[in-house]
Parts: structure tokens; C-alpha cells; sequence
């Protein structure tokens, strides 16, 4: 995550004399007069705030991530000032009143011997949004109403739910947003399993775990008896190429009860009846994707807006559970049983899970939230004042 921050920095650096000579280019490249009437940037790239400037082009922020972890963000200085932050080891268990429930050891943050550098990545971060004319959220209005308002009010300037992104393309279509490849022979396997009794797991793309987490984890899955499905891909161990941490015989003695692929394909695998819990490290992106399949999750964030989403998740919109003592095996077993057993409790995550489901399945059709929030964006952009480009 150091190496991705690092990265997000040099890239706003270095990229804003040629984006401008670029974005410049192609304005006056054109064969005949052209109209434009916004500039639409990713949120991270805040660089694209000057360029627009510059160029007197009005500029509208997409932003890929949930909306209450922005409202952690922008709440930075504040925090920093009350003194919840730097985070204090004998202080992770208390409420962060300012942002319930959030505790502080929910605030998304990384681990790094120069905080600094962070808190000035998220200060520019979040004021070059704030200087653009709205924002797009790959969200909805039933999952974040608090936050969008919270922000409209801070930002003053418009907000434009109109997410999941990811349903505007389904999965059974030839689009695939993953880089990675895909093993599809998972989907056979859980053709084969009965409604509900499989657990899926998969820590996306970034995160990384030790050995020893990583077998805690082997080990608790085995003693829940449910059947999984368990995405491990390589590079995820820390030290290991892919498996060779497991026990031999390992998967052998499972006698099918379990399946480890590199990479799934997993709107598809959320999608499947036979799927009963989804173990995620809490990207926005999966949090989202078990939302709309009504998946109950169990969640083990890593790093920045995963903690916030984890604890929404549990405590906010109540379709999940978090490990809270540590990556162990009896408290994993428990974890998994909890969820997934026959018992009032997991039923109760079950029912609300569902429910979440069907409104995010609402909000995107004709006179949802989403569906109007996205007419009203379009009606936004053609109101704008627009710039004409003559060909040179």
C-alpha cells in the first residue's frame, strides 16, 4: 500500500504538464468544431483539477469508492486537531464521536513512518473534489443517504449516486473488468453444492497475509464443515509462490468439501445459489457486489476505506460480521458457523442481506434513485457552459 501511495503522488506530479499538452492536442486536433462541456477525472487523479483550470474546461470527479469513507477522509484535519489521530495503540477501542460508529482503529489509515505524506495526499485529495462542480459516486442513495448528505452540505456542490457501476454491465455479458484470468472451472464445482452451504473467499487483488494467518485460516475453514471456495492468488502469501505453506495431502483429505482457485470470476460466484457467506478484506468494490447479491459477509479489512467499510457493513447496514480477535482458527470456526448455520442470528444477516439486495436492484430501474440521479447528471452536464474549440 506504501508503494501504491507513492505511486498515486508521483503519478499527480508527473503527469500534469504532459496531461495538459495532451488534453491541449486533441482540442486542437479536431476536424471540425467541437463542444465540450465537462471533464470527467478520477478522484485520485487531482492533478486533472489544474489542467481543467487552465483550460477553463468545468470539471466533474468520478469517484470509485464509497461515500462514508470520503466523509472519513475529509474529516482528516478535524481528527488530527481532537487528537484521534496519529492513532494511539491504547486508544483503537474508543468511539470516534465525530464519525459514528466508527472506532479508531475504523479509521482508514495505513501503516507508515511518515504519516505526514498521507495526511497531505488526502488534504489534496479531497480539496481538489471539492473544487470541482459535483462528484460521482459508484453508489446509491438506500446504502449512503447520510453520508451523500453530509457531503452535499460540506461540499456544496452536487452529488450523483448512481451506482453499482458493476450492474450496468452483467456478468453473463462478454464484458470483464478483471486483468486477471479467470478460473471458470469453479463454477462447475459449485453447480454441485446445495443452496447457501458454501462459503467464498477472496481478499481481491492488493492485499497480502503471512503464513501464519494464511494456514490460521486453512485451518478454521476446515474445522467450520461448510464447503468453500477460496481465491488465492499468487503473491498473496507473504514469502510463498501460492501453496506450498498448506500441509501435504491438505486438499486430498478434504474429499472435495473445498476448492482453491488463482482468481474467480466473482460477480458470477456471488451470483450462485449455492454461495451462503462471502469472506472479503472489504474493497469497495466486493462490499459492493456481495450487496447486490444479498451475500452475508464476513469481513477482515486491511488497510484505509476497507476498515470503514467493514464496520458499515457489520454495524451500519448489518449484512455481515468482523473478526474482531485476530486472525485465529477457533474464532474463525465460530465466525463461519454464526453465519452460515441454521441459527436466528445468521438467518436475521440473511434477511437483511436480501433486503439490501432488492433495493440496490430498484434503485437502478426506471424512477430509482440511481436511474434519476443519472438523468439528473446528464440534464447537469448540457446545462453547463460549454467551449467551442475551433480546428486550427
Amino acid at each position: 500500500i506504501l508503494v501504491k501511495m507513492c505511486y498515486i503522488v508521483a503519478l499527480n506530479v508527473k503527469c500534469l504538464v504532459p496531461f495538459k499538452e495532451c488534453v491541449e492536442k486533441l482540442l486542437s486536433d479536431v476536424s471540425e468544431e467541437a463542444v465540450v462541456s465537462c471533464f470527467i477525472s478520477d478522484a485520485l487523479c487531482y492533478f486533472t483539477q489544474a489542467v481543467a483550470d487552465n483550460l477553463q474546461l468545468p470539471r466533474i470527479v468520478l469517484r470509485t469508492g464509497g461515500v462514508s469513507s470520503f466523509v472519513a477522509f475529509a474529516a482528516f484535519p478535524i481528527l488530527r486537531q481532537k487528537g484521534y489521530l496519529p492513532i494511539q495503540e491504547c486508544k483503537l477501542e474508543e468511539p470516534v464521536e465525530e464519525l459514528p460508529p466508527l472506532r479508531v482503529k475504523d479509521l482508514p489509515m495505513i501503516k507508515t513512518e511518515e504519516p505526514e505524506k498521507y495526511y497531505e495526499l488526502l488534504h489534496i485529495f479531497v480539496k481538489e473534489s471539492k473544487s470541482s462542480l459535483g462528484v460521482i459516486w459508484n453508489s446509491f442513495e438506500e446504502l449512503e443517504s447520510s453520508a451523500l448528505t453530509t457531503l452535499s452540505q460540506e461540499f456544496s456542490i452536487p452529488m450523483f449516486p448512481i451506482g453499482p457501476f458493476h450492474k450496468y454491465f452483467p456478468s453473463s455479458s462478454s464484458f470483464c473488468s478483471s486483468l486477471i484470468s479467470q478460473d471458470r472451472s469453479c463454477i462447475s464445482w459449485l453447480d454441485s453444492h446445495t443452496p447457501n452451504s458454501v462459503m467464498y473467499v477472496s481478499f481481491g487483488s492488493v492485499a497480502a497475509i503471512t503464513e501464519t494467518n494464511f494456514l490460521e485460516i486453512a485451518w478454521g475453514l476446515v474445522n467450520s464443515r461448510h464447503p468453500f471456495l477460496w481465491v488465492v492468488r499468487p503473491g498473496l502469501i507473504e514469502g510463498s509462490k501460492w501453496l506450498e505453506p498448506l500441509p501435504s495431502g491438505f486438499m486430498e483429505n478434504l474429499e472435495g468439501r473445498g476448492l482453491i482457485v488463482k482468481w474467480a470470476p466473482q460477480q458470477e460466484v456471488l451470483a450462485h445459489s449455492s454461495i451462503g457467506a462471502f469472506w472479503t478484506h472489504n474493497g469497495w468494490n466486493s462490499t459492493l457486489e456481495g450487496i447486490c447479491e444479498g451475500v452475508p459477509m464476513r469481513c477482515m479489512p486491511c488497510f484505509t476505506d476497507q476498515k470503514v467499510n467493514a464496520r458499515y457493513v457489520s454495524h451500519v447496514w448489518r449484512v455481515g460480521l468482523q473478526l474482531e480477535k485476530g486472525v485465529d482458527r477457533k474464532e474463525i470456526e465460530k465466525t463461519i458457523r454464526r453465519l452460515m448455520d441454521d441459527n436466528f442470528e445468521g438467518k436475521e444477516i440473511r434477511d437483511r442481506a436480501l433486503k439490501l439486495k432488492e433495493e440496490a436492484k430498484v434503485c437502478l430501474k426506471q424512477n430509482g434513485s440511481s436511474c434519476s440521479s443519472l438523468e439528473v447528471l446528464v440534464a447537469y452536464i448540457l446545462s453547463l457552459e460549454s467551449f467551442a474549440f475551433e480546428a486550427s
